[in-house]
């Protein structure tokens, strides 16, 4: 597989963790990107960290890589290959995933970290 170029998204994260019976505050639908899901368990809402909304959790402070796509559903082993990358660092990853590409979440202090590491196994990062 060729490597893939990232992107930085300008914004600063927070990942929240509410109940499975919670509502969604409006505010959400409202942000300028958002990430959300719900399992049988809970309810996860990733948000710009300016937002704020009244959760059970949260994890404050996550830089997002966004894969740039689209992406062929046929394609193997991205999230996989960057994953590896990181693990390899020491570096935690939060990953989301949409119709269209790959997004990977960082701690905001292992940022440059992150993106050294991936730079060295020839990905782009714009």
């Amino acid at each position: 597989m060729s490597q893939l170029t990232l992107r930085r998204l300008s914004e600063t994260f927070a990942i929240h963790s509410l109940r499975r019976e919670s509502s969604i505050p409006d505010v959400v639908f409202n942000a300028p990107v958002f990430f959300l899901a719900k399992t049988y368990d809970e309810i996860s809402i990733v948000i710009p960290e300016h937002i704020e909304i009244d959760s059970e959790e949260v994890e404050l402070g996550w830089q997002a890589f966004e894969v740039v796509g689209p992406l062929d559903f046929s394609l193997t082993g991205i999230m996989s290959n960057i994953s590896t990358v990181l693990a390899n660092e020491k570096i935690s990853i939060f990953a989301i995933s949409t119709f269209d590409t790959d997004y990977i979440l960082v701690k905001s202090n292992k940022f440059e970290a992150a993106k050294s590491a991936l730079i060295k196994h020839n990905y782009q990062v714009i």
